[in-house]
């Protein structure tokens, strides 16, 4: 069905949510866990996870449904969706987490929207202008080791101008 964006939920897709809401539903009973994600591989296994909350900031559900994935051996995400407990319905990831499915899964789908018109979005929609982390990593030039450690350089010292 065209969300009459163009961008078609799929039945898997729809899946995925019904996955998400029946973790939330049933794991999400207290204030240390509000959210619950489900994530689908490109072979079409699922795997959830729920949020940790910590006031010092514990991981999101999308997050911890990544290190499920991981823990399986799970290749390549192809979508993913968070819901809220209590019936708050499908939440579009945080700015972190949005970061994070770009880095690891860059093609990967988040499925965001009113529960009435949902649809599978590419994760680099979410985040206009993208930092690709490995784009912006600085090559260490390679030197020789010697076995001992190198000694700082210090500029000459010199006396400050007076004004």
């Amino acid at each position: 069905m065209d969300d009459g964006t163009g961008r078609i939920m799929r039945d898997i897709d729809r899946a995925l949510v019904q996955a998400a809401t029946a973790v939330a539903k049933l794991r999400c009973r207290s204030d240390n866990h509000t959210v619950a994600a489900a994530a689908r591989t490109t072979d079409g296994r699922v795997f959830t996870g729920v949020n940790v909350y910590h006031f010092t900031g514990g991981p999101c559900a999308e997050v911890v449904a990544i290190g499920a994935a991981a823990t399986q051996g799970a290749g390549d995400l192809e979508a993913i969706v968070a819901v809220g407990d209590r019936g708050r319905g499908v939440i579009p990831p945080c700015g972190r987490c949005r970061q994070v499915l770009l880095d690891y899964f860059p093609s990967i789908k988040v499925i965001v929207g009113p529960m009435d018109a949902l649809r599978a979005v590419p994760v680099a929609d979410l985040l206009p202008e993208t930092y690709a982390w490995s784009d912006h990593q600085v090559e260490v030039p390679a030197v020789p080791r010697t076995g001992v450690w190198p000694m700082p350089v210090v500029p000459s010292s010199r006396q400050a101008a007076e004004d």
